[in-house]
């Protein structure tokens, strides 16, 4: 059972912010930061990166303080008896960074819009957001090292995720991070374990194949869409990265190709292409 006393998402304050409670709150109290902070850590005052998050349980010391001109947090009070929260791995009251920083404060977000109405399952989706939430918490607790070259490599993974089919060029894209070329993609790859432009054409044919399944759209519609000016090297690309045509990829993987709900198998040989 979860049961939230206040959740607010991009809480601004001035410089003079203190929050100082020395006995601590009766329920769960767990912080965000959107800006640098600092925090009573082991007897001291620490100062903390934007984008670290800290959960203090019951009854435990809570002391932090903007350190710059404004202070910005995401913060949830709750009480819960749930295993994941109750039983969780996190450190309590140690200021951890998060690998995914607006991952998370749309959870927030969407956890400040069901406390706030009364909807039929009100509580089965706070516990939902929760469990994710704190999913998220611990992925971030596991990891280390993380930098603000690390969130803006994040962001524009996301961007290349979300429009595949933008004009997407290395030299464009270290632009966009302000870093030279030959770093962006040395960058990239020990992040993310593939090159940007082997991601970006991962997720154009990704989206390809989407559209050439829904079947409404003819290859060079699907090639435009995907960021493809030249419909010949869509046409070579995705057969490179797939094993099918566009073509028949289209005719057989159509919802009009299926049978009593289930999708016909693509055949395994390419002798068919």
């Amino acid at each position: 059972m979860n049961h939230i006393h206040y959740v607010g998402s991009d809480a601004e304050h001035d410089r003079h912010f203190i929050f100082d409670i020395p006995q601590g709150h009766h329920c769960w109290l767990l912080v965000i930061t959107k800006t640098p902070a600092q925090f009573w850590v082991n007897g001291e005052l620490r100062q903390y990166p934007s984008h670290s998050a800290v959960l203090y349980r019951a009854h435990q010391k809570i002391y932090y303080k903007a350190c710059t001109d404004k202070y910005v947090n995401d913060w949830i009070r709750f009480e819960s008896d749930e295993p994941y929260v109750s039983n969780t791995s996190l450190p309590f009251g140690i200021p951890f960074s998060l690998d995914d920083p607006d991952y998370c404060h749309k959870l927030f977000e969407l956890l400040v819009i069901e406390h706030n109405f009364d909807r039929d399952c009100k509580k089965s989706s706070i516990d939902c957001l929760l469990r994710t939430l704190f999913n998220k918490l611990l992925e971030s607790y596991c990891h280390e090292g993380f930098t603000t070259q690390y969130y803006d490599i994040l962001r524009l993974r996301a961007a290349i995720q979300n429009n595949p089919g933008d004009h997407w060029t290395v030299p464009k894209m270290a632009e966009r991070l302000r870093i030279s070329p030959g770093y962006l993609q040395t960058l990239y790859k020990k992040t993310f374990g593939i090159s940007c432009m082997e991601d970006v054409i991962s997720c154009r044919i990704r989206l390809a194949k989407e559209y050439l399944f829904q079947g409404s759209q003819t290859i060079n519609e699907v090639a435009r869409r995907c960021g493809y000016q030249n419909v010949e090297h869509f046409c070579r690309q995705f057969k490179q990265v797939t094993g099918y045509s566009p073509r028949k990829f289209q005719v057989h993987a159509s919802p009009s190709e299926q049978v009593q709900g289930h999708p016909v198998n693509l055949p395994e040989s390419s002798d068919w292409l």
